[in-house]
């Protein structure tokens, strides 16, 4: 792609993300601060998760969502699994997705857009394929074609497949359709994790 049409994309993109994220922000701002307040209450502090993850190109971001999990650890030390940290609440927020508003944040100081795949962990980096590695050719999102076709219902070679199926056919109507299919998603609470996974398994690598 062009140098220049590749800019005037990615500024369209903005525009885009800025225009629906502002507003979405101002009307949220009252749930998000419930939110908040239920989650330092029954999760303790800090109410945000924060971690790197890897952003447009693979270049390091701080992702923030709401708190799921509690520090609950074993005799040794060691933090317990998912599975006994998430508690009703947390699977409550995870499967309405509401953990992710803080993700607007992200949005909004240009680490992610409202669109695009998933942001998953560093050291993932290393463990993909170079056509894997292509996902990061987007900057991540909130939502995305993975989100809307299995979310951590599939496997990660199909969700890695639909990422890189997005990159290359990224659009301003496919992400409107990704969006509306996003809420349809939201409310039939489909694909929250994976069978017998309180999320979704490690993903280890593959040589393809």
């Amino acid at each position: 792609m062009p140098r220049n049409l590749g800019a005037m994309r990615m500024n369209r993109r903005r525009l885009f993300d800025l225009l629906l994220t502002v507003p979405a922000v101002i009307l949220l701002l009252p749930l998000m601060t419930i939110l908040a307040l239920c989650v330092r209450m029954l999760l303790g502090s800090p109410v945000l998760f924060c971690q790197e993850r890897p952003g447009f190109r693979g270049k390091p971001f701080r992702l923030y969502k709401f708190r799921t999990m509690t520090d609950a650890r074993g005799a040794s030390g060691e933090l317990l699994p998912d599975d006994l940290r998430l508690t009703r609440f947390g699977r409550f927020l995870r499967s309405t997705s509401l953990d992710e508003l803080p993700e607007l944040i992200n949005v909004l100081k240009g680490d992610m857009s409202l669109v695009g795949p998933r942001p998953l962990l560093m050291q993932y980096l290393e463990r993909y394929t170079p056509d894997q590695a292509r996902r990061h050719e987007a900057k991540p999102g909130i939502t995305g074609w993975a989100q809307v076709n299995g979310r951590n219902a599939i496997t990660w070679e199909e969700k890695f497949s639909l990422d890189v199926w997005y990159v290359d056919h990224q659009s301003f109507w496919l992400d409107i359709k990704i969006i509306f299919m996003t809420i349809w998603k939201i409310f039939k609470r489909e694909g929250i994790n994976q069978a017998g996974q309180a999320t979704m398994e490690e993903f280890k690598g593959k040589t393809l």
